[in-house]
């Protein structure tokens, strides 16, 4: 087994994943900037037990990081837990993805994971979205190129700033509301946050048809996936699991030069 381990400015998603790729467990934890090595180290190890995972079956550790003043951090505390050097996605990790922007040494190492996910899991082209801490919407296209995208603010840090720049709007749950047109401020707001995302996703992509043609896969991926897309009007399929997949290809793809 590998653990393969996302770190986002949110969350740290972590997956135990067997050698023919099935994905035994999905755990995640609070991303805390003031934690030490240590400290991770004794938040992970009870985790990783709860999931049923025993530290003695892992034989390596693959980590995503998009936070690098933490990414050293976590390495060292997988590696007190495992007695394991993890790989981390990075300059000279292959992909097999050609990544063709104006400066590839700028992209965030979970966009690239996702788009290796999609280039192995998929038709082409696709076009991947992931609802996290920021929303973002990228493109593989036919010949198997990651090609750029948008990043636009996420469904929690819009509702964040609304909340926080109002004197009389209440936080709410991120949550579809009872009617379309609200008759309630709860409700009006629900309705703003899940139909504005989704009518902002729909925008994105009818203009991404418009360059690529009609003919396109899009899968969503992220914490709010499964929230929001089916309020879109295009055919979205929901993977919950991309980012492990792309991690378990990125760590096979790299084997040969480890050992």
């Amino acid at each position: 087994m590998i653990l393969a381990v996302d770190m986002g400015n949110t969350h740290i998603v972590m997956g135990g994943i067997s050698s023919d790729g099935s994905i035994s467990k999905v755990m995640r934890m609070e991303t805390n900037m003031r934690k030490t090595e240590y400290e991770y180290a004794a938040d992970i190890r009870p985790i990783l037990a709860f999931a049923g995972i025993d530290e003695r079956e892992i034989e390596g550790v693959i980590i995503s990081s998009v936070v690098p003043p933490l990414t050293a951090t976590l390495q060292n505390a997988l590696r007190l837990i495992t007695g394991l050097d993890a790989l981390i996605v990075g300059a000279g990790v292959k992909t097999g993805l050609n990544i063709a922007i104006d400066d590839p040494g700028t992209i965030a190492a979970d966009l690239v994971v996702t788009a290796v996910a999609a280039k192995n899991e998929y038709a082409l082209p696709c076009i991947i979205i992931d609802l996290g801490t920021a929303t973002t919407v990228t493109v593989v296209n036919e010949k198997g190129s990651y090609i750029g995208g948008a990043i636009m603010p996420g469904v929690g840090l819009s509702l964040g700033a609304l909340t926080q720049g109002t004197s009389l709007l209440p936080t709410v749950e991120i949550a579809p509301p009872q009617k379309t047109i609200a008759t309630n401020t709860i409700d009006s707001m629900k309705s703003g946050i899940i139909f504005g995302s989704a009518g902002a996703l729909d925008g994105i992509l009818d203009r991404y048809e418009e360059v690529l043609g009609k003919d396109i896969s899009i899968v969503a991926t992220g914490g709010l996936a499964t929230t929001v897309c089916p309020h879109c009007r295009h055919e979205i399929r929901i993977d919950n699991d991309l980012l492990m997949k792309g991690l378990k290809v990125i760590w096979d793809r790299n084997q040969a030069r480890r050992h």
